[in-house]
């Protein structure tokens, strides 16, 4: 990876953003390499969580507007260029809200445009007291197309559409407040803070959790009624599963699941 930290600590992969000289601004290649990185992880058999954070203090500046003026530039050989290039961070934005992992993001200093998208696609976001939010497009002359949904997932309609208008700017307690994050820390607290998210995180089986995950997702735009047949049936699948026969006998016994950290 040239714009990727990678660490493996047991069941979580922790991703930095590593172009601290531009904030973590997010260039082609690190979208790229954040699908990769995602992929193996979903492949492994060991990835349970996914952790990402930014070096050098910032968590991510947004785009990396040399991609867009390279793809302005292509424009006499491909119409659609920019197109191709802003959907392809779409995808990316897709498939971290899509995947079964349990996803963390770590937000301290510049959070922006794709940044921002980023910390609305995960599980959870934890802040450190330094965050800034900011989605600055409008300000640009351009649009926040690809996180626009994840806006109105996390905000809400009419929060997201504020923001959108008057390229808003937001510090960590304002964020909290909005529910955009979960929790904020001073920034000595943060690890501390990560730590404790992610044993709690780890007492989960694995397959519940993504199982879950997928059910959730389809409740946005389902009706209760019209759930009851499909929850019923992912509900059974789990009882009767290793995951659901380990979970029972673990409470029975008191004891720990055989997921859970010892």
């Amino acid at each position: 990876m040239d714009t990727l930290l990678l660490r493996n600590d047991a069941s979580v992969l922790h991703i930095t953003l590593n172009r601290p000289e531009v904030r973590n601004a997010m260039s082609l290649a690190m979208v790229l390499e954040l699908r990769q990185a995602l992929a193996a992880a979903e492949g492994d058999g060991r990835t349970r969580v996914i952790v990402l954070r930014g070096a050098g203090g910032h968590f991510c500046a947004g785009a990396d507007l040399k991609d867009m003026a390279g793809a302005r530039a292509r424009l006499a050989d491909d119409a659609d260029a920019i197109v191709k290039v802003n959907a392809v961070f779409g995808e990316l934005c897709v498939a971290f809200a899509d995947t079964g992992l349990a996803t963390v993001v770590v937000l301290e200093g510049t959070v922006m445009g794709g940044g921002f998208g980023l910390a609305c696609v995960a599980d959870v976001a934890l802040a450190g007291s330094s965050a800034i939010f900011r989605l600055p497009e409008t300000s640009l002359g351009v649009l926040p197309a690809q996180i626009a949904p994840f806006l109105v997932e996390r905000l809400g309609y009419a929060e997201a559409k504020r923001l959108a208008v008057t390229g808003g700017r937001l510090d960590a307690n304002a964020a909290l407040a909005l529910r955009l994050v979960h929790a904020v820390h001073a920034a000595g607290a943060l690890d501390n803070a990560l730590a404790a998210l992610l044993h709690e995180i780890l007492q989960n089986a694995p397959g519940a959790v993504a199982a879950t995950k997928a059910l959730l997702a389809k409740a946005r735009f389902h009706t209760p009624a019209s759930l009851v047949q499909q929850a019923a049936q992912a509900f059974s699948r789990a009882a009767l599963g290793p995951e659901g026969v380990e979970g029972t006998s673990a409470f029975l016994q008191k004891r720990k699941a055989a997921w859970a950290p010892q």
